[in-house]
């Protein structure tokens, strides 16, 4: 009881004390106290963990006067390394070093001013939740469903329009206005693409585009840590990522590290005299500004290769806007390099994503691209990241890969790039007329290409994508020959990915490549369609075939070790026919094309290494079998995949 007494007496005596002092400091100082509103307009990233590889991490601030404070920060294991003033007084770039012994937890960041003022933001460091190897990128293993989120499905209708944005309203009759379709309806449709036998999901961007037009495609992002909502919240693109990993699936973020939108938050304020490219004419004319006034790239892609390539044909090529809405960014600026990097391991740490696809790859910076790859991939060892090189030249998209034995020794640290070469080989091959340079010789020669690439496995192949005509419209919508595509880009020694819609036909052959007739609206994403494809009301018989046709090759090509990580070993088209094997241990996979509208036989002994020789073999299409003996023999024009695993 004494000892009660006495613990009581100590505790009234220290609330006392403590009471006073703070009594005493209120009373004593005659200066304004601090406005401890612990937020301030923007800091970013608005969180960081702990145990990253690189310690460093810089803030961007932005707070109207804010470049006129001084900053302290005290926390254990946190060190104030700099703080950098910018142009504008309305920012200010902080660098902090986390040390490997800080721990999880809030700190404030005091900003002081002369005046006496003080203002104080509460910044946060988070416990990371999956260890840095857990990160497993997307690989050869996966086919990738490419959505355009707006045109998908409309499970919200609340979140179709807001006031307080620039382009408000939807309107499905327009293929350049917004359409509804909302993360939600990604979410609720998971079932469909899961059971069509996709492992991973890559939207188009989902941040926010306050754009007064266009908005819908993503690609003009006005807040880079911000989801559209018009597309949802950051919890529901949350739920989208934790529901796929429930299910072994992945989430792709569509990154644009080249340029943002025209009415991006820092437009109207921009921290430094060189953040965008063509800043001086920008800022010169930003009053009127037009197309006439805009300096675009000249597109020379080739100039990131090029030995002979003049500066001022670089310098148009990387500096010149993409459009008047979309301002190319900096990156030569080191404070721009940061943001975008740590905005990067933002959304990877975030969202636990299973890789990122960066648009318009070859515009930015190269340099700047290789240390961008380069610190995702130093904090994520297992991530992937694949980057868009539109060229039909596999020495250009070899170049971008990591490992390519580049004469000017630039590495990319970039494991994956876009396969345009062969999509458009697999194109040609089919439509054209056979003959010794044309047709399905075109696929044989596109692969023999594949010397000049460190891994052509990690290259990622499509037969169509959300910029380009869809693919049964680029095969004149004929039926077969679609199906023959599809089943050579899925067995091919790559990485797979395939657009929406083109597993019922989708088309755009009323107006061959328009953008928005591309990305048409998904049959059965919005309440009232009198077509529906996640339940196959409506679909036509040629439809409701190609569904069939693409979730039996996909549901194969899942558990396929040969397709993942097979041997291949093709033989040169005869007769109008190509055969294309893939081979690991007691599995083989065999492709076979033939474009023979009369009736062929095919001499198999022609064949022989490949070892199948008496050996029974499932077709994947019919789940028929089939003894491997002298001969094949076709009624038509079509395509066989079969597989010696009968399971």
């Amino acid at each position: 009881m004494k000892r009660i007494k006495t613990l009581i007496l100590v505790f009234a005596l220290v609330l006392f004390n403590s009471c006073s002092e703070g009594k005493k400091d209120t009373m004593s100082n005659s200066e304004p106290q601090a406005v401890s509103n612990k937020f301030l307009n923007r800091v970013e990233p608005p969180n960081w963990w702990v145990g990253f590889n690189n310690p460093e991490l810089q803030l961007l601030v932005h707070e109207p006067g804010i470049g006129k404070a001084e900053v302290e920060v005290s926390y254990p294991g946190v060190e104030l390394k700099d703080a950098h003033k910018a142009r504008s007084l309305n920012y200010l770039f902080i660098d902090l070093e986390i040390n490997s012994n800080a721990r999880a937890g809030k700190f404030d960041l005091v900003f002081k001013f002369e005046s006496g003022e003080e203002k104080v933001h509460t910044y946060e460091l988070k416990e990371r939740e999956q260890a840095a190897a857990d990160f497993i990128g997307f690989n050869s293993s996966d086919a990738i469903f490419l959505i355009t989120p707006d045109r998908f499905a409309n499970s919200d209708p609340s979140n179709d329009s807001f006031e307080d944005l620039k382009q408000v309203g939807i309107d499905r009759t327009h293929d350049y206005k917004r359409h509804g379709g909302d993360i939600k309806g990604v979410i609720d449709h998971l079932d469909y693409i899961d059971e069509l036998g996709y492992t991973a999901i890559w939207p188009c961007p989902l941040l926010i585009n306050d754009m007064p037009q266009g908005s819908y495609h993503g690609y003009a992002i006005t807040d880079l840590y911000r989801i559209d909502p018009r597309f949802g919240q950051l919890n529901d693109y949350l739920e989208l990522s934790e529901q796929l990993r429930g299910r072994g699936m992945k989430l792709i973020m569509d990154q644009v590290a080249n340029h943002c939108g025209l009415e991006h938050w820092w437009m109207k304020d921009l921290p430094f005299d060189d953040w965008v490219n063509n800043q001086k004419r920008y800022e010169e004319n930003k009053d009127n500004w037009n197309w006439e006034n805009t300096k675009f790239s000249n597109h020379r892609r080739t100039t990131n290769q090029d030995l002979y390539a003049s500066e001022i044909d670089k310098q148009g090529m990387t500096d010149g806007w993409f459009v008047d809405a979309m301002p190319d960014l900096n990156q030569r600026n080191p404070f721009m390099a940061k943001y975008l990097i740590q905005n990067s391991i933002w959304w990877i740490e975030t969202a636990k994503l299973g890789g990122i696809r960066q648009d318009t790859y070859p515009y930015p910076d190269k340099d700047f691209m290789s240390e961008w790859a380069g610190s995702i991939m130093n904090e994520y060892p297992n991530f992937n990241i694949v980057g868009e090189e539109w060229s039909y030249n596999p020495l250009l998209i070899a170049y971008w890969q990591k490992g390519a034995n580049n004469k000017d020794g630039y590495d990319s640290n970039l494991r994956s790039t876009m396969d345009f070469a062969m999509q458009r080989k697999v194109v040609e091959a089919i439509n054209e007329e056979e003959s010794w340079d044309k047709g399905l010789v075109k696929i044989y020669e596109g692969l023999a290409n594949d010397f000049i690439y460190p891994s052509p496995r990690d290259i990622m192949v499509f037969p169509d994508n959300h910029d380009m005509s869809r693919i049964h419209t680029q095969l004149n919508e004929d039926f077969v020959n679609t199906k023959m595509a599809l089943a050579t880009f899925a067995t091919l020694p790559r990485t797979l990915q395939m657009y929406y819609g083109t597993e019922i036909l989708m088309n755009d052959t009323a107006k061959p490549g328009d953008h928005g007739l591309i990305r048409t609206d998904f049959p059965g994403g919005w309440e009232g369609d009198l077509v529906n494809a996640f339940t196959g009301k409506g679909l036509t018989k040629d439809q409701k075939e190609m569904q069939q046709f693409m979730k039996a090759v996909l549901n194969f090509r899942k558990s396929s070790e040969a397709i993942h990580n097979g041997q291949t070993i093709h033989f040169a088209p005869e007769n109008g026919t190509y055969v294309l094997a893939r081979i690991i241990d007691a599995e083989t996979v065999v492709l076979i094309l033939n474009k023979n509208e009369q009736p062929v036989t095919l001499d198999l002994n022609r064949f022989a290494e490949i070892g199948l020789k008496g050996k029974s073999l499932k077709n994947i299409i019919s789940g028929e079998s089939f003894s491997w003996g002298e001969e094949i023999r076709f009624e038509g024009r079509g395509v066989t995949l079969l597989t010696t695993n009968l399971d």
